[in-house]
């Protein structure tokens, strides 16, 4: 039986897929750039973890979900060692880890159909449609890279010039000519 994927499922993936290797990929290894060996494994608190643990924590995460939970993949997650880590794994390793991931994820993800789409899964104790577990890896992508984002901010005291808005035409208030 040949497996099929709609449009909006081929949309769908490819925007799950940009997000992580466009959008957060770029940012979370210029944040790691940015900070120093030490830096990267430096924790505000007991409670909270370093980047490189949140590094740790979305290479686990991609792998369990998308390319062993839909790819079928053999992966035995050692979730608690994510943050149990201190360092120093070096900055390198993390970004090759890292990019590893997301492009291996992306990969998966490519070949997707909606029958896989909408099959449900078990993963990491949760039940969920591969939707679902595509969706939940954007999200979990994109929360975590903030937090990346945060401790580089606090670490460097400097705007990361992240943020770049279309141009916007100048509007004027000017009233309109009516016409007959």
């Amino acid at each position: 039986m040949k497996q099929t994927k709609t449009r909006v499922a081929t949309i769908f993936l490819a925007d799950v897929s940009r997000s992580m290797a466009k959008q957060n990929l770029p940012v979370v290894l210029k944040c790691l750039r940015q900070l120093s060996e030490e830096d990267i494994w430096w924790r505000p608190n007991s409670a909270s973890n370093s980047a490189g643990n949140l590094v740790l924590h979305l290479c686990g995460n991609v792998r369990q979900w998308i390319i062993s939970g839909l790819g079928g993949a053999d992966f035995k997650r050692e979730r608690d060692r994510e943050f149990s880590e201190q360092g120093p794994v070096p900055q390198q390793a993390l970004a090759l880890q890292l990019r590893r991931t997301v492009k291996e994820a992306c990969a998966v993800l490519t070949k997707l159909s909606d029958d896989i789409l909408v099959k449900k899964y078990k993963i990491q104790g949760y039940h969920v449609t591969g939707l679902e577990a595509a969706l939940h890896v954007a999200e979990h992508f994109s929360y975590h890279t903030g937090q990346i984002i945060y401790i580089t901010k606090l670490k460097g005291a400097r705007d990361l010039k992240l943020t770049k808005l279309p141009a916007i035409k100048e509007h004027t208030n000017k009233p309109r000519k009516k016409t007959a």
